[in-house]
């Protein structure tokens, strides 16, 4: 599968520095162009930057951060993951995202979802009782602006617009654009509708079970008579030089942050039995670099996705071990998934 692809996600954790003090949120993000600027010289493909409006997380405008990443890297591709369509305004989305193509020569991709956070609802004056409404009228806006013609389209949650151009336009002449999913059928059918590659939030419970959703995908989109792209998957992770390492690395700072947002949802704590079995058989990707390649190429083999990436942050693991994480991904993980999946 030469074409097949890796990611590496964050949402900007912020980490603890190697004295065990939380670093500063403008030091957070300093640390996450960091990573993007190691991953680029490594070979990985894409860095994906997620938005979140809450005190554990640094991103609150990815396309901002990766405006950054652009000047300071060559190859690697920029993408959110996700960008929050329902509480932003498309129009204001794509030309963040068409600047950022500029500054990275064709390098921006977004990645367009609902959110599974619900902060930035009442942030920016929006009403969650208008949950799907906002996302069905904002992503049928989205996709006319990728046209780049001028555009006429009118909803109940936003003004309309009668043959407005859209500026800066892309060299390209069309921005990339996904549509984050994490499972809901419904979501799978409207990314199909609007021939847009799915991305899949795998974030728990074996991969194997969200294979009807990329049947779906497929099925949908040849009824409809549109474009079924290679779809994508992320899912949680983190690599250290052994299996016991990167467990110890992770599991305290998983929880915590597990239950923090576990209690909010009504979720019992989590407890380190649940967590060992996911790590084993679910879809925490987390050991030495031979276990994490392994059951990556194991995931890719059993859904046939064409992307992976990993969400290699939760919490606040130190930057050091960060930085390694980064650094065995792509020296030796993603190395190891080709070999595997080759042969």
């Amino acid at each position: 599968m030469s074409d097949l692809e890796f990611g590496l996600d964050t949402f900007g954790d912020v980490p603890e520095d190697d004295s065990g003090k939380l670093i500063s949120y403008a030091a957070a993000i300093r640390q996450v162009v960091d990573e993007a600027v190691l991953a680029d010289e490594l070979g990985v493909d894409v860095i994906a930057l997620g938005e979140h409006h809450r005190p554990e997380y640094s991103v609150s405008t990815p396309e901002t951060v990766l405006a950054g990443i652009a000047t300071r890297t060559s190859r690697i591709r920029l993408a959110s993951g996700v960008t929050v369509l329902s509480s932003d305004d498309p129009v204001r989305v794509f030309q963040r995202f068409a600047t950022v193509d500029a500054l990275s020569h064709g390098r921006a991709e977004v990645i367009l979802g609902r959110g599974s956070f619900t902060e930035s609802f009442p942030l920016f004056g929006y009403d969650l009782r208008d949950y799907d409404v906002l996302f069905e009228e904002k992503i049928e806006l989205f996709v006319k602006l990728l046209d780049e013609q001028p555009v006429t389209w009118s909803g109940t949650k936003r003004a309309p617009l009668e043959r407005a151009d859209v500026f800066p336009k892309t060299e390209s002449g069309r921005l990339t654009t996904w549509v984050g999913v994490g499972g809901s059928p419904q979501s799978v059918v409207r990314t199909a509708r609007y021939g847009l590659p799915l991305m899949l939030a795998i974030i728990g419970g074996a991969p194997e079970r969200f294979a009807p959703y990329i049947d779906l995908y497929r099925r949908a989109a040849e009824q409809l008579g549109t474009t079924a792209h290679p779809v994508g998957m992320h899912s949680p992770g983190f690599i250290a030089d052994t299996d016991e390492e990167a467990k110890e690395l992770y599991w305290p700072y998983y929880r915590v942050m597990r239950d923090r947002i576990g209690a909010l949802r009504g979720w019992p704590p989590i407890r380190r039995a649940e967590f060992d079995a996911e790590v084993e058989h679910g879809s925490l990707y987390i050991g030495s670099p031979a276990t994490v390649a392994r059951r990556v190429a194991r995931a890719i083999r059993s859904l046939g996705v064409g992307r992976f990436d990993l969400i290699y942050t939760a919490g606040a693991q130190p930057v050091s071990a960060r930085m390694r994480a980064v650094e065995l991904y792509g020296t030796k993980v993603i190395p190891m998934v080709r070999d595997i999946l080759a042969s």
